[in-house]
């Protein structure tokens, strides 16, 4: 491989897409058997909150997978581009998707508030570690 940091950052693109998955294999079948009919003019999420918890847990976790990953998928490709392929900076970045593929199997199955956060927050320290190589690389 020439550039084996995309490995991680590929590898949680197909994540999401499983959650993603996940997330429709149980909200349709939810939505259908609560026979709610979808409505335009109801404000954002509304119809969603009225689905069972561990329905929502799945696109709640989904969106997670929007929102700090992305500096992850920022950071991923920038270290590739610098061709760094070291084993701090390849263990880190896949100990960031670890990490993350836990999270969301912990919110999305169980959805303990306190080990995600453990999660999330030793994550963001992982990926902090990268960003850190990365600038170190870069400036």
């Amino acid at each position: 491989m020439t550039a084996p940091m995309l490995a991680p950052v590929i590898a949680l693109v197909l994540w999401t897409f499983v959650v993603w998955g996940w997330m429709y294999a149980t909200r349709i079948p939810a939505i259908l058997q609560s026979k709610m009919v979808l409505d335009p003019q109801v404000p954002r999420g509304e119809q969603m909150n009225q689905l069972p918890a561990k329905v929502r847990w799945k696109a709640d976790n989904y969106n997670h997978l929007m929102e700090q990953p992305t500096l992850f998928y920022a950071v991923g490709l920038a270290l590739a581009v610098a061709g760094d392929a070291t084993a701090a900076s390849l263990g880190l970045a896949w100990a960031y998707v670890g990490l993350r593929v836990v999270h969301s199997l912990v919110q999305a199955l169980v959805n303990v508030i306190q080990v995600r956060f453990a999660l999330f927050f030793i994550s963001s320290l992982v990926l902090l570690a990268l960003a850190v190589r990365a600038a170190l690389l870069v400036f």
